[in-house]
């Protein structure tokens, strides 16, 4: 994950800055979403001060990119304000946009503060099995994704990979985190967290209609993304990704998610539109 986000830069450039960078390879052959929005994020931030940090993003996910080949970023350094900037970011592949995102970054500063509290009564994540004990059945090759993946999580009730137990819900909880320490860089943990932000966050859609990733013809893609830092938090610590969806229908889902540390602070607001299209059979059961 790191040397993935670890972009190159480039002498290449016209009025934008330009930046390459590879894809983790994926089992079924596309570029995850998580991956190359926190590229985009960590090539806006390239040009900016260290001391101005990410704060908010909008992003549309355009084309399904080829985790075989690299992505070209291009920066266009839209606005420099007294304490904020704008960055727009497109990524490329073969010249064609795959993902556009535009960015804002800020000074610290001081102001109001509150936060909506963390859920109480949550099972801690060393209670619960990691998701590798709940992949019975799956294809070799779908368990790469989770096994290979730099992230552990934690779901509560339970995952949804080959079914969905329990009373159907718009609603989860995950705890998640990276597998190892990573360097103390606020950047790259920013940048991972957005990384994170796009493993499960639609699932509270699917959890809301019964439908597991492993129902025979589902279709699910990602339309759109967008998150707000609000405080700095560690990913290679447990954070619970609070998840729910307030709305689904005419193919499309929206999500959204609160990502606290394991303290209580609040850390990140996440919310997605997808895609969600199921065979007509399933679709009527649900």
């Amino acid at each position: 994950m790191l040397s993935v986000l670890d972009l190159s830069g480039s002498d290449a450039r016209t009025t934008e800055d330009i930046f390459t960078g590879r894809s983790q390879s994926m089992p079924l052959g596309r570029v995850y979403g998580g991956q190359v929005l926190a590229q985009s994020i960590v090539a806006a931030s390239r040009t900016l001060p260290e001391d101005r940090k990410v704060h908010s993003m909008h992003g549309y996910f355009l084309r399904p990119g080829d985790s075989t080949k690299g992505i070209t970023f291009s920066v266009d350094r839209i606005h420099d304000g007294r304490s904020f900037s704008t960055r727009r970011t497109q990524a490329y592949q073969e010249g064609v946009p795959i993902f556009s995102m535009i960015a804002s970054f800020q000074d610290e500063d001081p102001g109001v503060e509150h936060q909506a509290p963390m859920p109480s009564g949550v099972p801690h994540p060393d209670d619960l099995p990691d998701v590798e004990a709940h992949l019975d059945g799956l294809h070799p090759m779908s368990k790469r994704f989770f096994t290979d993946r730099p992230v552990e999580l934690r779901h509560i009730p339970s995952p949804i990979y080959t079914a969905v137990e329990g009373p159907r819900r718009s609603d989860q909880l995950v705890w998640m985190r990276v597998r190892r320490t990573i360097p103390d860089d606020p950047a790259t943990h920013r940048a991972a967290l957005a990384y994170l932000t796009d493993l499960t966050i639609q699932e509270s859609i699917l959890r809301a209609h019964g439908i597991a990733w492993t129902t025979p013809g589902l279709k699910v893609a990602s339309l759109d993304h967008a998150m707000w830092w609000h405080r700095f938090g560690r990913v290679d610590e447990w954070m619970l990704y609070v998840q729910e969806s307030p709305s689904a229908r005419g193919g499309r889902g929206l999500a959204t998610g609160r990502i606290y540390s394991a303290d209580g602070a609040l850390l990140a607001s996440v919310a997605q539109e997808i895609m969600v299209r199921v065979p007509e059979d399933r679709l009527e059961q649900s």
